[in-house]
């Protein structure tokens, strides 16, 4: 059987042996816009619990439009220019509009990067573009403090608009249960205080702080309270295929329009799968999210959930940039120097995490259901050791260990698209 993961911008085609059992789990096939222009101007006339866009404008003299960093494919390029054009419809000069990166604590996106990242050259050239720095405490405003003790600071461009306007991507999310709306704000545009706040282990080891669950994840019903300390926002949600092909956008107020994407993507993203499987081979979805190991993460905790106990997980990612920032790495030194256990103990209890060290909190939960092998060519040898897992850089002894793997149980459940589907056992209960 041939099987195309995705891997890189190119894919990765694999050749699986025909006797194998192999179950492929992608999503259904998702209904395509045919003309994108067309849908993004009905939906920004069609507002969803908003007056339109341009009449908005009309009350405001300052807009700040948030936009996802590099490592998420959101379609900035189709819609960027019209939330511009509708602003100044409503009288906000072009000066007053500040597009925003939502790097939460990433790095900055420049240079050729912010141009592939905003995809329209129109825009770069007549709109101001910056990027959000997590640790700069004068660029944030204290906007309150919310119920579990959160306080929240902001990044003072968009705290102080007059129209605020998150925009991207909703998908599986492994802690907050979908990307996009709420989460653009916290944690892309907060202070490194609230960030590292609400990624503790009080959050994360919560069971519903999990891809896909919205109703009583704590991490979503803090991104909510920030919203509602904040005064409100708007949000333009996108969905897209598995060709990266426009699927769903609207408009709206954030929360309802946000709510309305996710009720969009489900049938699609949650697949539910005919049983567990002691072995899966799935991907880190491809680029940009398979640049960094720090990322790929989010492929192993998706895959679990269809692991048998004691199973064996096989991930395909190209880690082009290596292992993540400087504070990642700590974090992967520390794993190893005190084992699974010793860095859950050590972290348990904190009132503020180490930046990025809950990406490794977050490999932990399938380290602990069964073993995990990474096929890549992308980190040095001595990155290799910090993963904390089985690294084989040679594709044929890749699948010779599946192989192998497969010697009493040639079941293979096989997941292309990595995190961007979240395959159960059974249909479980994720309403909003």
């Amino acid at each position: 059987m041939q099987i195309k993961m995705n891997y890189g911008r190119q894919g990765l085609e694999l050749t699986l042996p025909d006797d194998w059992d192999i179950t492929v789990i992608n999503k259904k096939p998702m209904p395509l816009i045919k003309d994108a222009q067309k849908a993004i101007a009905a939906a920004l006339a069609a507002p969803v619990d908003s007056p339109p866009l341009s009449r908005l404008a009309k009350s405001g003299q300052k807009a700040c439009i948030l936009i996802c960093d590099i490592t998420r494919p959101v379609p900035n390029h189709l819609f960027l220019r019209f939330l511009i054009d509708e602003l100044t419809k409503g009288g906000i000069k072009l000066a007053d509009i500040t597009i925003l990166v939502a790097t939460g604590l990433h790095r900055p996106n420049e240079g050729e990067e912010l141009a592939e990242l905003v995809g329209d050259s129109w825009v770069l050239e007549n709109v101001r573009v910056e990027n959000h720095f997590a640790r700069d405490a004068e660029a944030h405003l204290e906007i309150g403090v919310t119920s579990r003790g959160t306080v929240v600071r902001l990044d003072h461009r968009f705290a102080t608009a007059d129209i605020r306007i998150a925009t991207g991507l909703v998908e599986p999310h492994f802690m907050a249960g979908y990307s996009g709306g709420r989460k653009v704000i916290t944690p892309g545009v907060a202070h490194a205080d609230t960030i590292t706040r609400l990624h503790t282990a009080s959050y994360i080891e919560d069971p519903l702080s999990a891809n896909c669950v919205i109703t009583g994840n704590p991490l979503h019903q803090e991104q909510l309270e920030i919203v509602a300390l904040l005064g409100g926002a708007f949000a333009l949600n996108t969905v897209i295929d598995e060709n990266r092909k426009l699927s769903f956008v609207n408009f709206g107020e954030i929360v309802a329009s946000h709510a309305e994407a996710v009720e969009f993507v489900r049938p699609y993203a949650e697949v539910v799968a005919p049983h567990s499987f002691n072995t899966i081979l799935t991907s880190a979805a491809g680029y940009p999210l398979d640049k960094t190991y720090y990322q790929t993460v989010k492929g192993m905790v998706a895959g679990m959930e269809i692991l048998a106990p004691g199973g064996s997980m096989f991930v395909v990612s190209e880690i082009s940039e290596g292992m993540g920032s400087p504070d990642y790495i700590k974090a992967q030194e520390r794993l190893l120097a005190l084992g699974t256990q010793g860095f859950l103990e050590d972290i348990r209890l904190k009132s503020h995490a180490a930046i990025d060290e809950w990406q490794t909190e977050m490999q932990l939960k399938p380290m602990r259901k069964g073993q995990i092998c990474l096929y890549t060519k992308g980190l040095k040898r001595q990155e290799e050791k910090l993963t904390g897992v089985k690294v084989i850089n040679d594709i044929d002894k890749f699948i010779g260990k599946i192989a192998a793997n497969l010697d009493h149980d040639k079941r293979l459940a096989v997941i292309p698209e990595g995190p961007y589907v979240l395959p159960f056992i059974k249909s479980k209960s994720k309403s909003l």
